[in-house]
């Protein structure tokens, strides 16, 4: 395990594991926080929610018990959550394990959560449910591409960069328009994400689309054979509508046409491998604009054990580095203290 001292806690590392879904972020995640000693903090926008587990591929109870995961269960379905809250959250977290000398790791495939925790938040106006409510009304008479038809005329940029589906970042962009009459991308571009409370290291896990794909594929696949479909007619059954935020999230919104009898089983399964393999062409895009990130780029041969063992490795010598260039005068070994796990 790595055990830091004080005077490397006042440098403040901060671990980050990102890369599009069904890349094998999680497993090699839970693996290297068992080499660190330390807790796995998420950082996925749908698995803050409870009860929606299969189509979020949230980590089995066992593996949490194993390595503590946080921020994931935050929520019910039906409350809202923005990437403040995750901030806010976070940061609790974060603060927290470097109190017990352990170095914070984060793992996720959710850019805005990711970009949000190590770099602030820009100055938008805060939320106006009123106004919200209004919105979504309004989606509902004049139909579902309404709200990103609007946002395409008032800020070409920021719809640019979010699927036509994705209502609840289309209502945030909009509201901050209304409501402060300067569209987001300028409120982005102007904040510039500078803020660095953090020493970070930040690796992005790939491979080659097709295998890429293939993975995608095959997991879909396994939420058919997991119960995704009996998971979502539970959450329709409890009164979460199909129209709310969190089901129409990836999977429960393909599922919830099939329960509705939209188009058969076969057809849900086509349209959430084909949906998700979309998904994780956004998340590449939106990751590849992050400076100072180290892509890795992985095969089939390469097993969750060995990467995590290369990880550690890179952890520790990114820590080893970072205690020289601050503190050029004291010996590493007096700043970090690595032990072996057992």
């Amino acid at each position: 395990m790595v055990c830091l001292t004080e005077s490397m806690v006042a440098l403040r590392p901060l671990v980050v594991l990102v890369g599009p879904t069904a890349v094998g972020k999680s497993e090699i995640g839970l693996r290297l926080a068992r080499g660190l000693g330390t807790e796995l903090l998420t950082a996925d926008s749908r698995q803050v929610y409870r009860g929606m587990d299969i189509a979020t591929d949230k980590p089995a109870i066992e593996q949490r018990r194993g390595v503590p995961h946080r921020l994931i269960d935050v929520v019910d379905p039906d409350e809202p959550f923005n990437a403040g809250q995750y901030r806010t959250l976070a940061l609790r977290e974060i603060e927290r394990l470097y109190s017990e000398r352990r170095v914070p790791l984060v793992v996720g495939g959710t850019g805005l959560y990711v970009r949000t925790l190590i770099h602030g938040l820009c100055d938008a106006p805060p939320a106006d449910e009123a106004l919200r409510t209004s919105l979504l009304r309004e989606a509902e008479v004049r139909g579902r591409y309404f709200l990103h038809e609007e946002l395409t005329r008032i800020d070409p940029q920021s719809a640019a960069r979010l699927h036509p589906h994705d209502e609840v970042k289309i209502v945030r962009a909009l509201e901050v328009y209304y409501r402060s009459g300067r569209r987001l991308s300028e409120v982005q571009q102007r904040h510039g994400f500078t803020e660095q409370p953090f020493s970070v290291l930040m690796v992005g896990l790939n491979r080659d689309r097709s295998q890429l794909y293939r993975r995608i594929d095959a997991r879909v696949e396994a939420m058919f054979e997991r119960g995704v479909v009996e998971e979502t007619a539970d959450l329709l059954n409890q009164g979460y509508r199909r129209d709310s935020g969190a089901m129409k999230g990836l999977g429960y919104q393909q599922i919830a046409g099939y329960l509705s009898g939209d188009y058969d089983r076969a057809e849900a399964l086509r349209l959430l491998q084909r949906d998700t393999r979309h998904f994780a062409k956004r998340q590449l895009t939106w990751f590849r604009k992050e400076p100072g990130l180290q892509w890795w780029s992985l095969n089939e041969q390469d097993s969750p054990e060995e990467v995590a063992g290369r990880l550690l490795e890179t952890v520790q010598s990114f820590l080893r580095e970072l205690a020289h260039r601050r503190s050029a005068e004291m010996p590493a070994s007096l700043i970090m203290e690595t032990e072996s796990t057992s």
